[in-house]
């Protein structure tokens, strides 16, 4: 196909996202409010709990099987590069832009965490869908590209959840009782309030979220008698069976300490049930295709799960009215952070997949190489809004970084898209 074709192509899912967009920004502005606060809040926690997974889990089951999850093994450690590399990249922002201290894990996270889940899903089935898409049968390519966005959805959710998260806690301000706002948010991801982070008597000490610090001399002791059974290894096998039960309770310790909760998001529970289901032979006799006995279940689930698409997508501009105001603050942060996810991170995506192809760790398929390569070429992913809400830090300032990258992603990821496509045809 030639470039115009192309590029044609790649307009059209992308013209749609930004109209779609465009219409949340309209209902969220006070002349209307139909998209108000509260309604944000209340429509961003079925996008949480219903929608996200449902779709997750009923796109998956379909189409996943075992096979396939061995032949798209690449995805998770693409999707991995995609966050270290950004990371990387927001560091030399932050240097360059001298970004206050308290915004330099919104830097870094927005950076590092691209938008893994509803752009995928809406751009990449929208390409399959256009009249002389370069990817071959609709109804073939609709189905897998489903497959492979539904598991950059899913593997999306748990980086950004561990990974980013982690880089906003570790440069936000000091915070009271940091487990059980995360806890609570987990019960409710749009329930924090600014007054759980007003009381900084309990200091954020950057270890692993979900572990709380509690009493100094009582964990000093735990450290001192690790290290003591740990260097105690001539005693014979009682000393070594002591070291072994030390350390088991230390892992133990450890464990109850983790919040698994904010890792295992509705999103990863409906990936795992999907491919579960897609996987196991059984239940996919039971739930997938016409003659199933209970094909009705997934057919009402794929419901649930279409609502998902539209909106997320009219939340994320509903979102947008937040950064209207507060245009002017920051504005070298906002130019580099753009740059970085609209220019330069793209750019490198390209040399990272082709090597990978060239080494052989990646099958030959064009649409698989496609969407590995839109993973480098996405905005800041929206879950930073909430996590920005949890801590009760940089909010404004994500809502301006959001309104600017996603205005330049409108241009940038029809651009970089028809050259994916030119790339990998």
């Amino acid at each position: 196909m030639e470039f115009w074709d192309l590029f044609l192509v790649a307009l059209m899912p992308v013209l749609k996202v930004l109209l779609i967009t465009a219409l949340g920004t309209i209902l969220a502005i006070d002349r209307f409010n139909i998209l108000g606060e509260t309604a944000r809040k209340n429509l961003n926690t079925m996008v949480y709990f219903v929608f996200s997974p449902t779709l997750v889990c009923s796109s998956l089951a379909e189409t996943i099987t075992l096979r396939s999850v061995v032949r798209l093994w690449f995805m998770p450690v693409n999707i991995l590069l995609t966050f270290v590399i950004g990371t990387v990249l927001g560091l030399l922002v932050v240097k360059l832009t001298r970004v206050p201290n308290h915004l330099q894990g919104l830097v870094l996270g927005c950076c590092a965490a691209g938008n893994l889940g509803n752009l995928p899903i809406i751009i990449v089935p929208a390409v399959c869908k256009q009249s002389g898409n370069p990817f071959g049968d609709v109804n073939v390519c609709t189905k897998n590209a489903l497959a492979y966005a539904s598991l950059s959805m899913a593997l999306g959710s748990v980086y950004i959840w561990s990974y980013a998260y982690n880089l906003v806690r570790l440069y936000a301000p000091k915070i009271c009782n940091e487990a059980k706002i995360a806890e609570n948010s987990m019960e409710n991801p749009m329930s924090i309030t600014k007054t759980d982070a007003e009381n900084p008597s309990t200091c954020s000490t950057g270890l692993p979220f979900g572990i709380v610090v509690g009493d100094k001399s009582q964990s000093q002791d735990h450290v001192k008698n690790f290290e003591i059974h740990s260097t105690n290894s001539d005693h014979g096998k009682t000393g070594e069976a002591q070291k072994g039960e030390m350390i088991m309770k230390q892992l133990k310790t450890l464990v109850k300490k983790i919040n698994l909760k904010i890792l295992f998001t509705p999103s990863t529970i409906g990936a795992i049930v999907g491919l579960i289901i897609g996987v196991v032979p059984q239940f996919r006799k039971l739930l997938i295709g016409d003659k199933a006995s209970l094909r009705a279940v997934e057919d009402s689930v794929i419901m649930v799960g279409y609502a998902c698409i539209p909106v997320m997508t009219l939340l994320v501009g509903a979102n947008l009215m937040k950064g209207l105001n507060e245009f002017g603050k920051q504005f070298a942060a906002i130019v580099g952070i753009t740059m970085m996810r609209c220019i330069v991170l793209p750019g490198i995506g390209v040399g990272i997949v082709k090597g990978a192809i060239r080494l052989g760790l990646i099958r030959p398929d064009p649409l698989y190489e496609f969407l590995l390569l839109l993973q480098f070429a996405l905005p800041p992913a929206v879950s930073l809004s909430t996590i920005t809400q949890l801590f009760g830090a940089g909010e404004g300032e994500c809502s301006v970084i959001m309104l600017a990258t996603y205005s330049c992603a409108a241009v940038s990821v029809t651009l970089w898209s028809t050259f994916y496509m030119w790339l990998v045809l």
